[in-house]
Order: C-alpha cells, then sequence, then structure tokens
C-alpha cells in the first residue's frame, strides 16, 4: 500500500502536465491572429471564452485578451498603411487609369536622336516662269493647298521671240491649208496630159516642205514653254496667244506623291516683269517625309543589324512637358555609306508616312491643310536590341519609386493595396517587372499615377520626408 503512493502522484503529476500542454496549445492557436478564423473561434471556445473580432476574451483572461488585441491592432494597421482610399475626383484630379496585367513579348531598344527632314528630290517643287511677260494675275495665296495641274499665274506675253515663232506658225498652217486645196482641186478635175499631172506632183512636194516646217515651227514653240493643248489652240483658233497660264505640276511629275501641295513661298508679286526661268513659286508636297537618325558609333551595328533584317522601329515626338506622340512599325529606308566627320554618327533615314492634321479649313473658296508632321521636328527612335518574351510590362507611370524598392498599386474594390515588385528594367516609357508571382495575368492595377499614390501612402502613414531629398552633396 506504501509502495503504490508515490507512483500515484507522479501518474497525477503527468497528467496534469499533460492538460497544462494543451491548454497551453489552445491558448496559442486563439492568441495568434495569423491562424484560420475557425481555428482560432475553436480554441477561444475551448478554454471558454466567446469570439469577438479574432481577440480572445475569457475569465479571468483580461491580461491575454490585451495582448491578443494589440498583436491584431498590430497586424491590421500594417495592412491599412498599404491601402488608399481615393474618391472618383481624386481618380480624376491625378489622371489616373486602371488596366489588367498581361504577358508580352518586350523589345529592348536604343534610343536614337533623330529630325523629320523633307524628300530630296520629292517633296520641293519649283515654278519659273517659261517665258518672258508681265505677271497679271496670282491665282493662289501662300499656305494654300493646291492639286496637281492647277492654274496658279497668268503671265502677259511681251517676248518677242515668242511672237514671231506663233506668227511664223500661223503663216505656215494657212500654207499648208491653201496648198492642200489645191492639191483637192486638181486631182479633182481628172489627168488632162502630162502638165497636169506634173502639176499635181509639185504641190505635193510643195505640201511636205511646208509640213516639215509646220513641225519645227511647233517644237519651236513647245521649247519656249507652251503645252501642246495651248499650241493646238492657236492652230485652230487662228489667233496669237497674249497670255500664259502657269500651272501646278501634273500628277505624272508628282511621282506617286500624296497629291495635296502647299504653296511654301510665293516669290513674285503682281504686274512684275519676269523672264524666262525666273522663281514664280515653291510648292512643297509633305505625305511622305524622312526622320534623319544619327547613330553614335557604339549603336551603328546595331542600326546596320536592324535595317538589314528589316525589323520595325519607333519613333516618338519630342514634347516638353508631355508624353511625345508615338508612331509604330516603321522602317529604315536606307543607311549613309560614310560616317560624318565632325559629328562621328551614321546618318540612316526611316520613311515616315505623313497624315493630315483636322480637316482642311476653307477660306473664300481657298483650302488650307495642315500636316501633323513637318520638317525640323526632333523625334527619338527606338530601335530595337534583343526580345524578351512573356514579360510583364507596364507603363512607366504605373510603377512608383522610393528609394530602392518599386511598387504598383493593386486595385481592391474602391482602394488601392501597395505591391513590392522586382524590376527587371525601365526605360523612360516602359517597366518590365520579374513574373515571380507578385503579379498575375488578369491582375488589375493603376496603369498611372503610381508616384502621386505612393506620395500619398507616405503622407497618410506619417513618413518623415527626407531633408536630402532632390539635393547632392
Amino acid at each position: 500500500m506504501t509502495s503504490s503512493a508515490p507512483a500515484r502522484t507522479t501518474s497525477g503529476t503527468a497528467a496534469t502536465l499533460g492538460a497544462s500542454c494543451v491548454v497551453g496549445l489552445v491558448a496559442v492557436l486563439a492568441l495568434h491572429s495569423h491562424w484560420p478564423r475557425p481555428v482560432r473561434d475553436w480554441a477561444i471556445r475551448s478554454l471558454g471564452g466567446t469570439p469577438v473580432g479574432g481577440a480572445l476574451t475569457t475569465e479571468g483572461g483580461a491580461a491575454d485578451h490585451a495582448h491578443a488585441n494589440d498583436h491584431a491592432h498590430d497586424h491590421e494597421g500594417a495592412s491599412a498603411e498599404n491601402s488608399l482610399a481615393l474618391s472618383e475626383q481624386a481618380r480624376r484630379s491625378i489622371g489616373l487609369r486602371e488596366g489588367d496585367v498581361a504577358l508580352s513579348t518586350f523589345r529592348r531598344t536604343i534610343t536614337v536622336p533623330g529630325m523629320v527632314v523633307e524628300r530630296r528630290g520629292r517633296s520641293r517643287f519649283s515654278v519659273i516662269a517659261p517665258m518672258t511677260g508681265v505677271l497679271v494675275r496670282i491665282l493662289v495665296t501662300e499656305g494654300e493647298a493646291v492639286a496637281a495641274d492647277q492654274p496658279l499665274f497668268e503671265i502677259r506675253l511681251t517676248h518677242e521671240e515668242l511672237v514671231q515663232a506663233q506668227a511664223d506658225l500661223l503663216r505656215s498652217t494657212v500654207e499648208v491649208d491653201v496648198v492642200r486645196r489645191e492639191i483637192a482641186r486638181l486631182e479633182g478635175i481628172g489627168p488632162e496630159g502630162l502638165i497636169a499631172t506634173k502639176t499635181i506632183l509639185e504641190r505635193k512636194y510643195e505640201l511636205q516642205k511646208l509640213e516639215a516646217v509646220l513641225l519645227a515651227q511647233r517644237q519651236a514653240i513647245l521649247l519656249h514653254g507652251l503645252s501642246e493643248q495651248q499650241v493646238e489652240t492657236i492652230i485652230d483658233s487662228r489667233t496669237l496667244l497674249a497670255t500664259l497660264t502657269v500651272r501646278a505640276p501634273s500628277p505624272a511629275a508628282l511621282d506617286g506623291g500624296s497629291g495635296t501641295l502647299v504653296i511654301q513661298e510665293l516669290a513674285v508679286e503682281r504686274g512684275q516683269h519676269v523672264t524666262a526661268g525666273d522663281p514664280l513659286a515653291t510648292l512643297v508636297d509633305h505625305g511622305t517625309l524622312l526622320i534623319e537618325g544619327e547613330a553614335f558609333e557604339q549603336d551603328i551595328a546595331h542600326v546596320a543589324e536592324v535595317a538589314a533584317g528589316g525589323a520595325s522601329i519607333t519613333a516618338v515626338l519630342d514634347a516638353k512637358g508631355a508624353p511625345g506622340r508615338q508612331v509604330d512599325g516603321l522602317r529604315i529606308s536606307y543607311v549613309a555609306d560614310r560616317i560624318a566627320s565632325d559629328s562621328r554618327t551614321l546618318h540612316f533615314y526611316v520613311t515616315l508616312p505623313n497624315e493630315p492634321h483636322g480637316e482642311p479649313r476653307v477660306e473664300e473658296g481657298r483650302r488650307f491643310a495642315t500636316w501633323r508632321y513637318k520638317p525640323g521636328q526632333r523625334m527619338q527612335l527606338e530601335v530595337p536590341v534583343e526580345e524578351w518574351p512573356d514579360r510583364i510590362v507596364l507603363p512607366a507611370d504605373a510603377v512608383a519609386q522610393d528609394g530602392v524598392e518599386n511598387y504598383v498599386f493593386r486595385v481592391n474594390g474602391d482602394q488601392y493595396d501597395r505591391e513590392p515588385v522586382h524590376v527587371e528594367y525601365r526605360d523612360p516609357r516602359h517597366v518590365v517587372i520579374a513574373n515571380d508571382g507578385t503579379l498575375f495575368p488578369g491582375d488589375r492595377i493603376a496603369m498611372s499615377a503610381a508616384q502621386q499614390l505612393q506620395l500619398a501612402v507616405k503622407n497618410k502613414s506619417g513618413a518623415a520626408i527626407d531633408p536630402h531629398a532632390g539635393h547632392n552633396h
């Protein structure tokens, strides 16, 4: 009997310790806010408490309750610090745009400066006076858009050689008509001996000589600047041409241009005396232009490879204080065969299809057109270097920088949750995010104004502002 007492004591002690361990484990489950809610609620009920907002309340558990509440509040506060709610007015004020995350192929590029230039020999047309005279009418004005073959000027002819050439042409025309009528009369009479036949042959020979002279005179007038139609008018009307209409280049002369010519400069005044060869106006066709790129020596190999392979490049119009207009799908037309000695750069040329800037304006029957791209505008050419498939590519405004950290803002109902991300590459327009599970295709995030959202989150959390921010020492 005596020997069994220690055994019972040892057994009771072990049971007490086991129960204490179970109670302690249950308490840990109840107090740890990271456990799932059903597990915590079961643990709280096992201890005789009532689950309230994830905290433990038991009889005599005030200290534990306070500790659990403190832990829960700390966790919820940390989550709230990374979340931001915005009103609709605030979204519009900062220009906030939302979008879905998607995988795409990113083309890493190098940026090369460029400038819009005209196509030499194709974009510019000089209109000159075809012959000497007085400018009596100017039918167009500077900036006006004209069609091919449209009348531009009227000149009253005063050149003596042209007047004499027209008179000679008329005289020869009349003589040819007279000889033809004489031959027809003789052939109608019928052969009456050797004399009549000889006379007809002489008249035909004379007609051949007159027709040769007439042909030479026609060509001489054409060389003076008159058109075939004008020569025919002189012959048909039997009158000298007193005025000459100067027209825009014909469709054939435009060589596949846009068909819209703009009067860039008028070089004469009404009533001015002009001689053959004097410039009258300059017309331009900016339907197609070129971008002249300047590749530095370290970029020459990339440019040559893209030109040989026919890969497309992107041009971005320089715009101070605003995102420039982007033109995709351009091709390198040709690469210069030498390096510029002064700048040590290689020039290459990219074909730039132009487009009208809005509808043409009509004023007093005159049409004024404006092209979107103009010679002299500066461009940035993005030449592809390599491709990265299956990447998360976001606009630069979708990723906020704060020191060495980078953040995006995921849409969560009416709130924006800040998420740290790993940036693999960044350029002025794009950011490549590592596909490491932080973001998934289909996630909706803020695609703009990320830096403003980051500042709002920092101000909300009361983070101290770095007094040295923006200063270099």
